[in-house]
């Protein structure tokens, strides 16, 4: 497992330079000349021309690409063009909105897709089952800056309930925050709620079809402690595949779901930073997100094998 483990960390390197290549492509295809976007409108072509020097911007592009990953691989994300800081502390200064967010959206999906794929499972075919897939149909087809505008104009519009707009730190208000996280966390969740309950549904069907299952039935084996013991624990190592997918998708999705609630977190600093042209912000967002994806995985893998102990990883 320790040789695995590290023949993983290794392959981090390759991955993110792929990630690397593809972001930094990308980004300067963009239409928009990042010095006159950062110059202003009453710039002189001259200033500009300086601006784009002293930016580095009139070097070839591969140049440009060696001195940033240069940077990236010895933990430099380069400064930001338009806020004057470095995007490692531009980053961090919002990451505990979108870390929390992220948190908040699994646990909700957790608590609600697990439960409906099992209750699903056991009630095959009936009305109760009928009800969880077309909630599953429902969580996958709504995209989740829909949901967040229809739970901002039902709950804080019309209702009241629950305010939008700003963000509160948990540790300067508790109940405050809870108020103002539910409706993005529920927004960002639902899907993964759904996409669990399919899986965890499917894998259940399966698992209970096994002999192990109707052997412990058949040895008097309470009905609760053979769902929980024998099918839950074998049909979860599909669904933490899902989990690890879903913690990738939630920090993706928190770039549209915190622009909708107008949270202060890394995603909306992506938004603004693309129409800002301000590159190496994207850049260094895209590169944690794809560094916080590649970890999510490695601790799945590891999971497996304590989850189900047939699986060994050859050494």
């Amino acid at each position: 497992m320790t040789q695995y483990i590290i023949r993983r960390v290794l392959l981090l390197i390759p991955v993110m330079l792929i990630v690397g290549i593809v972001a930094f492509t990308l980004v300067h295809l963009t239409p928009g000349d990042p010095a006159s976007v950062i110059a202003g409108p009453d710039a002189t072509s001259e200033e500009v021309e300086r601006l784009r020097e002293r930016m580095g911007f009139n070097e070839p592009f591969y140049v440009q690409f060696f001195q940033w990953f240069g940077g990236v691989a010895r933990g430099d994300l380069g400064d930001s063009h338009y806020l004057g800081m470095p995007v490692t502390e531009a980053l961090i200064g919002r990451a505990q909105p979108t870390l929390l967010l992220m948190v908040y959206s699994l646990a909700i999906a957790m608590a609600i897709g697990i439960p409906a794929g099992i209750i699903s499972a056991i009630k095959q075919n009936s009305l109760i089952d009928r009800l969880v897939m077309i909630f599953a149909i429902s969580g996958v087809a709504i995209p989740n800056f829909v949901l967040g505008i229809f739970l901002i104009l039902f709950f804080a519009v019309m209702l009241g309930w629950l305010p939008t707009g700003q963000y509160t730190s948990i540790t300067e208000d508790p109940v405050d925050h809870f108020r103002r996280m539910a409706m993005p966390a529920f927004s960002l969740g639902f899907s993964s709620a759904a996409l669990l309950a399919r899986l965890v549904r499917s894998s259940m069907l399966d698992t209970l079809k096994e002999d192990y299952v109707r052997t412990a039935y058949a040895k008097g084996v309470a009905f609760k402690n053979v769902i929980n013991r024998h099918a839950l624990r074998n049909a979860l190592i599909p669904v933490i595949t899902v989990i690890g997918y879903s913690i990738g998708t939630l920090l993706g999705g928190a770039v549209v779901t915190e622009t909708v609630f107008s949270l202060p977190g890394m995603g909306r600093l992506v938004v603004q930073s693309i129409a800002r042209r301000d590159f190496p912000v994207i850049q260094g967002a895209v590169m944690l997100i794809a560094a916080g994806y590649v970890v999510a995985n490695l601790i799945v893998d590891i999971l497996y094998v304590y989850i189900d102990p047939r699986i060994r990883y050859g050494d």
